[in-house]
């Protein structure tokens, strides 16, 4: 499928009033927290109303462009979480799904007070009839019982994924870049192969690069002109799996005792949890080898048995 995805230079409120109405079918933003950090676009430093209004402002406009049915997931900090969900549930009559949990193992450090290791995401969708594959992002099943559903289990409201640390090879010129696991996620629940996808704060560029590969369109819209550069090159890389990965993806259940149960589950396995994570292929052959004594390896995104 021929998927198109584009960032566009502006500021999120003027652009989105460019777009046409009710044309998106999922948005995922990630909008300043207030925080005072450093976007290289002008200060993350409003005063309250002020940033009140400004948030009012674009969820007004998101929710102009996005289609009945659409599912719209925004990334919120504590200081100002409870203000948008009475906006859009309240105001806006939204109707509430999740809050989802990002919960990460690496953070600020304080010493007055307890670290923070999450952040905090609203799921909320714009009438009943929203899209949610379920089977497109379960988790793999600890134990293989036949009267289970072994396409695995539903992965909750608390998810874990680690930021992209510095070290990581994906890493981008961006204070606050989200996990492409953690977006993945969301595009695969909550829109189809060729649905349009947009990004208000596009940032780095994760989003569009995440349905870069999933075969939906995407638009992001940026106000730093670096950041647009970064994503367009970023858009242009070689693919090699996504720089991280829920850790029980790769879990692979007991008790497949029996060889021809145990080959058909983990030819399934590979393309229902690893097939955007060859950086992960490795460690499933290794860890199928430990547990069941099973060579294989992955040739043309199969598994091949030796």
């Amino acid at each position: 499928m021929t998927t198109t995805q584009s960032v566009i230079l502006g500021d999120a409120v003027a652009e989105l009033a460019r777009m046409q109405a009710s044309s998106v079918d999922l948005i995922i933003a990630d909008p300043p927290y207030n925080l005072g950090k450093d976007y290289g676009a002008g200060s993350d430093s409003f005063a309250h109303a002020d940033y009140l209004a400004f948030t009012n402002s674009w969820l007004r406009e998101a929710d102009r462009v996005l289609k009945p049915g659409g599912s719209l997931y925004v990334f919120m900090g504590f200081r100002f979480i409870s203000y948008l969900y009475a906006c859009l549930e309240g105001d806006m009559g939204y109707r509430f799904q999740n809050w989802i949990v990002w919960h990460y193992t690496q953070g600020m450090g304080k010493t007055k007070g307890f670290s923070p290791r999450h952040d905090d995401i609203l799921l909320f969708s714009k009438g009943v009839q929203n899209t949610f594959n379920l089977d497109a992002v379960r988790v793999p099943q600890k134990y293989y019982r036949a009267r289970n559903n072994m396409r695995g289990a539903n992965p909750g409201d608390v998810w874990e994924f680690s930021h992209v640390h510095y070290s990581n090879p994906n890493r981008q010129a961006h204070p606050t870049q989200k996990p492409e696991g953690l977006i993945e996620r969301m595009v695969l629940a909550s829109s189809s192969e060729g649905d349009l996808v947009l990004d208000p704060f596009a940032g780095s560029g994760t989003t569009l690069r995440v349905c870069q590969q999933l075969d939906r369109n995407a638009i992001g819209i940026e106000i730093n002109e670096d950041y647009v550069s970064q994503v367009r090159a970023r858009l242009a890389l070689p693919f090699g799996g996504f720089d991280s990965i829920d850790p029980r993806m790769s879990r692979i259940p007991n008790d497949l005792a029996r060889a021809k149960v145990r080959q058909e589950y983990l030819k399934s396995h590979f393309h229902w949890f690893l097939r955007n994570h060859q950086n992960k292929h490795a460690e499933f052959v290794a860890k199928v080898a430990e547990k069941y004594g099973e060579r294989i390896r992955i040739e043309n995104d199969e598994v091949v048995f030796d």
